[in-house]
């Protein structure tokens, strides 16, 4: 079984052919050096200084001519000491420089580093909280520019002192009430000198305010899953190519052109939409069609916010049945938006549906105004400016605290035993702790780590 105390080799640049490779070693202090002489006999290292020197094999046979980096510990990213060999970036001159590491290092007990482990050490060795560990992974992942500036800000520790502040507070009250606990026949007087529930109500409004900004920051990460629904022929596809700015979708006269779902990641104003244009809905004999249709409901089941395409000419109705198959599979609280397409060709006799947004996706008419609706109805009407990067996981602990801290508010208006006072506090800071990694079951770091890419 592995252990966490393992000296680790892993190729730290993406895959493929590049300029430079880089292929990071991390490994305890004590076994370190022991390491760093076997690759290089004779080599002394600088720390934090670069060296041109030559990478042979477990034969000596020269492989290439590398810049080698050392940086011992606790300064280094991982908190062990860490060597990175930055040699050039062919994908077979990568794996033998790491076979060379795992051979000439055999006797010190390295191995292959498992997906993220790196940071995952880094994290256990107390350089990052759990927070600013799951920022990393972010920040590689980022589609667009304000997910990096989030993800940034979320390494720099921006969210886990919001997080920290409240929490050491929540503690702080909790401490309180549990010292009155040794003065029963004092228990009134003491809550209302200490103002606990005064504090407790302020802390609930900042944990309402950091939960809001983190919802738009999981949005920034996550992204928004928009379908495109309709009629066939409609001008799904069209809207999809006018929203990309480019061709990704086959437009023809023929209904039924798109059989199956197509997808497509846009950014507005900074916020990444990942729009689904789908099959046109309407009864059919075709297998394949109706497969396509089939995945359309699928994707309608999954998507964050529905786009219903009508015809503002007229040529081809809106059937009722259509909207109602769709909104029978699309989740409680996603919001509808109705958009009228060929807003150049409209019929003047036609009376729009309420609220419905009149636009051209061959002309462009009106897709300004229904980007705006699509950032407001995905709650991203406001700047990305001071967002911080949040994930599901961030949101369910704060939601959790808020549920805690709005049960120690309830107490004030009705029956207040001490011990329940506390215990909702105490469980409203171990929610919050869980957030940076204070409380954190081993399972769920596996659960984290295990999706980041190998090598960091």
């Amino acid at each position: 079984m592995h252990s966490d105390t393992d000296p680790i080799v892993a190729v730290a640049t993406a895959a493929g052919r590049g300029g430079i490779g880089i292929v990071r070693v991390s490994a305890p202090p004590e076994r370190a050096a022991g390491m760093l002489e076997a690759l290089f006999p004779g080599r002394r290292a600088e720390p934090r200084h670069a060296h041109l020197w030559p990478v042979t094999d477990a034969s000596g046979n020269l492989l290439d001519h590398a810049i080698v980096l050392w940086f011992p510990a606790p300064a280094s990213y991982t908190g062990e000491s860490v060597l990175e060999i930055q040699a050039h970036g062919g994908p077979v001159l990568m794996r033998m420089i790491t076979r060379t590491v795992l051979e000439k290092c055999a006797a010190f007990g390295v191995r292959l580093a498992e997906p993220g482990e790196f940071t995952k050490r880094a994290f256990l060795n107390g350089r990052m909280d759990l927070a600013q560990a799951e920022a990393v992974s972010d920040l590689i992942d980022a589609v667009s520019e304000s997910a990096v500036s989030a993800a940034t800000r979320s390494l720099t520790g921006e969210f886990s002192n919001l997080v920290h502040a409240v929490a050491d507070e929540t503690d702080e009250l909790r401490a309180y009430v549990e010292a009155s606990l040794d003065f029963p026949e004092e228990e009134v007087e003491n809550l209302a000198q200490g103002r606990i529930f005064e504090r407790t109500e302020a802390l609930l409004e900042r944990i309402r305010t950091i939960l809001a900004t983190a919802r738009r920051g999981s949005v920034l990460r996550e992204g928004v899953t928009v379908a495109l629904v309709g009629s066939p022929n409609v001008g799904k596809s069209s809207l999809l190519n006018a929203l990309a700015g480019e061709e990704v979708a086959i437009v023809t006269d023929i209904a039924g052109t798109t059989r199956d779902k197509i997808e497509h990641w846009v950014t507005i104003e900074g916020v990444p939409l990942r729009i689904v244009d789908t099959a046109g809905i309407r009864e059919t004999s075709d297998t394949v069609e109706a497969k396509g249709i089939e995945r359309t409901l699928d994707a309608a089941s999954k998507a964050d916010l529905v786009l219903h395409l009508v015809d503002a000419s007229g040529r081809i109705v809106d059937e009722e049945n259509v909207l109602k198959r769709v909104m029978s599979v699309v989740r409680r609280g996603v919001p509808l938006v109705t958009v009228a397409n060929k807003a150049d060709e409209a019929d003047p006799s036609r009376t729009p549906l309420p609220d419905e947004i009149l636009i051209s996706a061959r002309t462009g008419a009106g897709l300004e105004n229904l980007r705006r609706v699509l950032l407001e109805s995905a709650g991203m009407s406001a700047s990305t400016d001071g967002l911080f990067m949040a994930r599901e996981r961030h949101l369910d602990c704060l939601r959790r605290a808020q549920s805690h801290l709005e049960a120690a508010l309830a107490m004030r208006t009705g029956f207040c035993m001490m011990e329940l006072l506390a215990e909702e506090l105490r469980l409203a800071g171990s929610a919050l702790g869980e957030i940076r990694g204070e409380t954190t079951p081993d399972d769920l770091l596996g659960m984290i780590f295990s999706k980041f890419c190998i090598g960091k």
